[in-house]
């Protein structure tokens, strides 16, 4: 992926000045599905480059943005600028009761929206900033901008601790679980259906394997006083080759949600051995990244937990705090947008809440 420049366009200029809820809007107006991000990665970079506190890099859709005041601490602001694809719900609404509504509102334009505010007020913080703005976190793992980013220039990561704008409603959430996803294929022998006897039916084999998952009791861990909630899931189940065949092939779809205490091998091995007995042909691990521990005794965490103020919470998702976390940078979810909502049709913000983690990243940041 090579490093690039925005080519000249006609798409509207990204305003700073704009307050956070306007600025939200603006954002979700911009069509930003997963891989098609350029033309909104285009418009912040150049809404970026005209703040002179600030160095701006950018590698294929990812931006980075970096003051260097020789501050002793260093923090980094992050967020993903695609969206899971639209429902009828762009252009963006704002309702009298203060609820602005679209793609992206909650999952995580408001955020995003946080992140450039931050970026526009503060020219002179009290740790140096790092603002990240990447691509395709909303698809495989192998795709992911911030992974890209790190791959290609780990040293425009680099600081003492994270705060991804992922929605929280507000409240910082500690660490993320980590995701799974395993395909188990279950075979049999083609026949005939009117002469089902003469074979063995894939699809019926799979019946162990359901019931295991019906009956799967999940963990319910505590870390650092977050309790975490573990589920192995059927998500997807394939089969059948004709109405009038009997089928020689099935396969089961399955996501294991796991708490950060396990490891990813340890993960991998747990999902085999549940079903060591079921009947499974072939185990075909299709996508996996390991959680993040919740990290909050962290000098830096337990400061910014002292000035957002509030209780945290366990992230019961994948987010990329998981990235900073294998980068050796202590990592909590902070956003203004509630999880609830994400990837829904009426996905939405209530715009108070923007202002709100506003306030407090201001107020973190300027003391």
């Amino acid at each position: 992926m090579p490093d690039s420049t925005p080519e000249a366009s006609s798409h509207p200029a990204l305003d700073l000045t704009l307050d956070g809820a306007a600025l939200t809007a603006a954002l979700v107006d911009f069509p930003s599905v997963s891989g098609t991000e350029k033309p909104l990665a285009d418009a912040i970079e150049e809404a970026l480059r005209t703040l002179p506190h600030l160095t701006v890099d950018r590698y294929g859709n990812n931006v980075v943005a970096r003051t260097f005041l020789g501050r002793a601490e260093r923090v980094v602001l992050a967020g993903h600028i695609d969206t899971v694809p639209i429902a009828d719900n762009v252009p963006s609404r704002l309702d009298a009761d203060g609820v602005l509504w679209g793609c992206g509102t909650s999952d995580m334009k408001s955020g995003v929206a946080v992140q450039l505010r931050i970026a526009a007020t503060v020219p002179a913080p009290n740790r140096d900033l790092t603002f990240v703005f990447y691509d395709n976190e909303e698809v495989a793992a192998h795709l992911n901008g911030l992974g890209h980013v790190a791959a290609a220039h780990p040293e425009w990561l680099e600081g003492d601790f994270a705060v991804l704008l992922e929605p929280s409603d507000a409240q910082v959430e500690g660490g993320c679980q980590g995701t799974l996803r395993v395909h188990l294929r279950l075979t049999g022998e083609r026949a005939h259906s009117a002469r089902s006897w003469m074979g063995s039916n894939a699809v019926h084999a799979a019946a162990p394997v359901l019931a295991r998952l019906a009956a799967y009791e999940p963990r319910r861990p505590v870390i650092d006083g977050l309790e975490y909630h573990e589920g192995l899931n059927a998500v997807g189940i394939s089969g059948g080759v004709a109405t009038n065949v009997i089928p020689d092939e099935c396969t089961v779809v399955v996501n294991f949600r796991y708490a950060p205490d396990r490891t990813a091998a340890e993960a991998e091995e747990h999902v085999r051995e549940v079903f060591a007995d079921c009947g499974v042909a072939e185990f075909v691990v299709d996508d996996h990244s390991g959680g993040a521990l919740p990290g909050l005794s962290h000098p830096a965490a337990a400061a910014f937990m002292a000035a957002v103020g509030g209780s945290a919470k366990p992230k019961f998702g994948w987010t990329d705090v998981a990235r900073f976390s294998a980068l050796g940078v202590p990592a909590v979810n902070y956003g203004p947008g509630d999880p609830i909502y994400a990837h829904k049709r009426d996905e939405h913000v209530a715009v108070d809440r923007i202002a709100h983690c506003e306030r407090r990243l201001y107020d973190w940041l300027t003391a």
